[in-house]
């Protein structure tokens, strides 16, 4: 038996959401290892659509451990309101069934404040956050600042630390002319939910060790993509946290050992939302049609998402910093249709071929796409739950895309029904 990190190999949004529910039925334990609740999952079961944002995708299955990790940073309000919105929808989630990090830094409403006021103040520069507070939330993090879960249990130590973080968002928030932080009021928040959260901490690192030498799968659910991840993305235009297959073990206190598979997600094609290069965006109507066919629009913010070509060169990126084993391609039913596709081979900047993205935002922007030009496919794939049920052009539009990337296609979604699934090769046996 093998434990599985599941990682997106684009900008997010590759539909990791389906992958972790369908991977989850063979798993124990199902574990969020970074980010906040800024990454939007949706998942459709037997006609039901469920949005997640900061509860692990398992959450929706009966009998799985649900596991926030304490490299993700959590709004307490956002998670009970979450929790209540799938009540409403009749799935079970209480402190049975899901756990949270003790030491899990904590998203404040000022977090948000502080989010929002920063983007306006950028003006056209801004980074297209979600407004949600996350990169603030980790800035108090590695400042050793942040209020973590477990604080709530001493009204004390949390006054004391709220007093330490104020010393410095006051600050921020004068030099953007902005009021000061309502101090009691957050306080009054913060102690009122305490109650509530609470019953959710655990000591995470423990719980997995312990089902890891029970012998019970675990599955590492990551969010955003590797193109977002604060070290190997297009920085600055990304998220706050490692994204890669290697936080999994930070962010969830078990060791580099304890992670046997990588499971890259990737879309047939490339999308994006908010600022940032995009070397294989489509402006005219074949970008529009693939975001109308693909209902491009994100589960967290609504922002129509910006679509474009499948660009091999940064998937092959991502196969390289993840270490990915294999890869899960979806939504490959939204290219029925089209008498041509194109696949992005290499770029070229100032007339100098490169096989791979720079590091340098400004040369990012400047790269120059190389494509490659397949045929298309008349037949639809919607719906295929085998390699015989697709059309031979697409079969070969999968294959040329394996030797470009130079990882295999283990799992292939056709749609976003959970059974809609074709497995190469079970990522749980080692």
């Amino acid at each position: 038996m093998a434990n599985v990190v599941v990682v997106g190999a684009q900008w997010g949004d590759e539909g990791k959401g389906k992958i972790v529910d369908w991977l989850s039925e063979r798993a124990g334990v199902v574990v969020r290892f970074q980010g906040g609740h800024n990454a939007g999952h949706t998942l459709v079961i037997d006609g039901i659509t469920y949005k997640l944002s900061l509860l692990p995708s398992g959450v929706v299955r009966p009998g799985k451990l649900s596991v926030i990790g304490n490299g993700v940073v959590l709004d307490p309000w956002h998670l009970l309101e979450e929790i209540a919105a799938l009540r409403g929808q009749g799935v079970h989630v209480g402190p049975d069934n899901v756990r949270v990090a003790e030491n899990a830094p904590l998203i404040l409403p000022l977090h948000r404040n502080l989010d929002a006021a920063r983007e306006k103040a950028l003006g056209n520069a801004r980074i297209g956050t979600t407004g949600r507070g996350i990169g603030p939330a980790y800035e108090d993090k590695v400042a050793r600042r942040a209020i973590r879960l477990g604080d709530l249990a001493d009204a004390a130590v949390v006054e004391a630390k709220l007093d330490a973080m104020l010393l410095h968002h006051d600050a921020l928030l004068r030099g953007l002319g902005l009021p000061a932080v309502d101090r009691k009021a957050v306080l009054a928040a913060l102690l009122a939910i305490a109650p509530e959260v609470l019953p959710y901490a655990d000591t995470v690192w423990k719980t997995l060790d312990s089902a890891r030498r029970a012998g019970r799968r675990i599955l590492f659910e990551g969010a955003q993509g590797t193109l977002l991840d604060i070290d190997h993305g297009t920085y600055p235009f990304v998220t706050s946290s490692n994204t890669l297959a290697g936080q999994a073990a930070a962010g969830s206190g078990l060791g580099p050992g304890a992670l046997n598979y990588i499971l890259g997600i990737t879309k047939a094609y490339t999308t994006r939302v908010g600022s940032g290069p995009f070397p294989t965006e489509l402006t005219c109507e074949t970008g529009r049609l693939l975001g109308e066919r693909g209902r491009e629009f994100g589960t967290v913010t609504g922002r129509a998402r910006r679509c474009g070509w499948f660009d091999a060169v940064l998937v092959r990126q991502a196969v390289k910093v993840n270490g990915i084993d294999g890869i899960a391609l979806t939504k490959l039913d939204v290219l029925d249709g089209f008498p041509e596709i194109r696949v992005c081979t290499g770029y070229r900047l100032d007339g100098e071929a490169l096989d791979h993205l720079p590091a340098s935002s400004v040369r990012q922007g400047r790269v120059e796409p190389v494509y490659e030009t397949l045929p298309g496919w008349s037949d639809s794939t919607r719906g295929a739950r085998s390699w015989a049920d697709l059309p031979a052009a697409a079969v070969k539009y999968v294959r040329r895309i394996e030797e470009m990337i130079e990882a295999p296609v283990h799992l292939l979604s056709t749609s976003p029904e959970r059974d809609d699934t074709i497995m190469v090769h079970d990522p749980f046996v080692d």
